[in-house]
Order: structure tokens, then C-alpha cells, then sequence
């Protein structure tokens, strides 16, 4: 099977929901290019991101979905939104949704839990996920331990339904070797920080296309909490701080509004620039179709 028989779009191809970034606007870009544009509601309030579906729904006609990040501080509220709203595609991170699925399911939304394990993936589908979403450590933003190479192989000899791999995938090459690995589709999300259509400050832009592969250094690992971000003087100081023993409460003050600074003000130096080790493979600002064509076509037939 392939993604596009799940989701309707013309590539198989899922966004990822990047906090402070994923708009209503940005998610019907994505799917007005032929991806599955989602909404994030990492950054938002429920009533923002109700008024983000509406911008979505104006500004296409075709499929989107919301990323809910299950640690929202208002995740019951969001949830019961989804449903009331019948968003065609839920994803999920940060833990077990299976408390909503129901309801969910009762809405017609069809949902794609992501998971970071094979034994998270199994609870998935016992609780009735339409597929999951196996991302390894390669991605930006909150990581797991497994990389995509042997994280998606895993999953897809665990389950049943449909397995779309995330992380480490920014061109067709990677694209094809996904799909050996089994799943069905990709979701992307370093590769399209740096489209025309991205609403990310261009400071933050240009940083992703400078950068090196080695420069997406993972924050929190000692602690539990890793991240993936790109390296700067905020992550030095951090994993220099994290190392000698400093508390959550300490390395919070480097961390706390970062992700904003560098989505909104194009804080280079201090802001969180969250991108997975694809951005090495990222060189220009191009846009969105162009950019998912190239990843799911190849640009030989692009």
C-alpha cells in the first residue's frame, strides 16, 4: 500500500508538525504542493489552533491534518476540538494517544501516531492507529534512540498497518531506500524549513543551508530530554552546562522561548534552531513543489 491511498494527495509525503512553524497557512501550502500538510500544535492554544484550521481549510481544498503533541497543557481541550472539527489526519508525539482514539475514530479522522520504538508501535496498533509514524534520531526536534536505517525494518516486521518513515530523508535517494525498508511513505520536515512558502524568519533560513550535517547536535541527552537543534552558542553552552551536572532548572533558562527567537526574530546565536542532519544535504531556498517532487519523484522526472 501506499501513503497516497491513505491520505489522498498526489505524493506520499507527510510534513512534520514543527511547533511555531506548522500555520494553518504553511500546512495548506504543503498540501496545495501535493504533500499532507499538518497544523502543530506545539505553540498554539487550542482556540489558535482552531482558527488555524479555518486559515487551512480557506486556503485549500485539499487533505490536511494537526500534529497534537500530547504533553500540550491543553491536550483534552485540542482533543476534543479534532473531533468536533473532523480534521482528516491526526498525528501524534510525546506519548500514548489511545485515551482519544475513540472519539477520533467515531469523527472519521483517520490517525498516525509517531513512534520512536517497535514496542510503542505495537500499542499503537492495538489501539487502532490507521499507521504509524516510525521516526529515528536522524530528525529534528525530539528524538529517540533508534536511527531510521534500523527503526523502520523493526516496526514494519511489528505490525500490521501502514508505516511511514521519518527522519534522515531530504532527497529521493533516501526516499527509495524508505521504501525498501518498508514503509509506505515519508514524512519530511528539516527540507521543507528552508522553502519560500516556510514561514520561518530568513535568518533561520540561511542557517539551515550553511549548514553542515554535523552542525544538528542533540541538547538533553544526559538529562533524558533529547533534542536535535543546530549548533550554535545557546547548544555549547548547554551541553557544556549539562555536562557538569547543571540542574533542569538551569539549563531551562537557556532553552525557555529559544524555539520562538528563532522562528520569529531570526535568533541565530541564542534561539533554538531545531533541524535534523539532513540540513547538510539542504543548499538552497527553493519552493515546496519543487522541493517534494525532488524527494518523491527524483529530479531526473521532476
Amino acid at each position: 500500500m501506499d501513503l497516497t491511498d491513505i491520505t489522498g494527495t498526489e505524493f506520499p509525503l507527510i510534513q512534520g508538525g514543527m511547533a511555531n512553524i506548522a500555520t494553518g497557512e504553511f500546512a495548506a501550502a504543503v498540501s496545495n504542493a501535493g504533500g499532507l500538510g499538518l497544523i502543530a500544535s506545539g505553540g498554539f492554544s487550542c482556540e489558535q489552533i482552531k482558527e488555524e484550521i479555518a486559515k487551512a481549510r480557506k486556503l485549500t481544498d485539499k487533505p490536511f491534518g494537526v500534529n497534537l503533541m500530547l504533553m500540550h497543557p491543553e491536550v483534552e481541550q485540542i482533543a476534543d476540538l479534532l473531533a468536533e472539527e473532523k480534521v482528516p489526519f491526526v498525528t501524534t508525539g510525546a506519548g500514548n494517544p489511545a485515551r482519544f482514539m475513540q472519539k477520533w475514530k467515531e469523527a472519521g479522522i483517520k490517525v498516525f501516531p509517531v513512534v520512536a520504538a517497535p514496542t510503542l508501535a505495537i500499542m499503537m496498533e492495538r489501539d487502532g492507529a490507521d499507521a504509524v509514524i516510525a521516526e529515528g534520531s536522524e530528525s529534528g526536534g525530539h528524538i529517540g534512540e533508534m536511527a531510521t536505517m534500523t527503526l523502520v525494518p523493526q516496526v514494519c516486521d511489528a505490525v500490521s498497518i501502514p508505516v511511514i518513515a521519518a527522519g534522515g530523508i531530504a532527497d529521493h535517494r533516501q526516499f527509495l531506500a524508505a521504501k525498501d525498508l518498508g514503509a509506505c511513505g515519508v514524512q519530511v520536515g528539516t527540507a521543507l524549513l528552508a522553502s519560500e512558502e516556510c514561514p520561518i524568519h530568513e535568518n533561520y533560513k540561511q542557517a539551515i543551508v550553511k549548514a553542515k550535517g554535523t552542525d544538528a547536535v542533540v541538547t538533553g541527552r544526559i538529562g533524558g530530554t533529547p533534542v536535535r537543534v543546530l549548533k550554535n552558542r545557546m547548544t555549547k553552552e548547554y551541553i557544556k552546562s549539562e555536562k557538569a551536572g547543571a540542574t533542569m532548572e538551569e539549563l531551562e533558562k537557556f532553552t525557555l522561548g529559544s524555539l520562538r527567537r528563532a522562528v520569529f526574530e531570526g535568533d541565530t546565536k541564542t534561539g533554538s534552531l531545531m533541524a535534523g542532519q539532513t540540513a547538510g544535504q539542504v543548499k538552497e531556498i527553493r519552493p515546496l513543489r519543487s522541493i517534494i517532487e525532488d524527494i518523491c519523484v527524483g529530479k531526473e522526472k521532476a
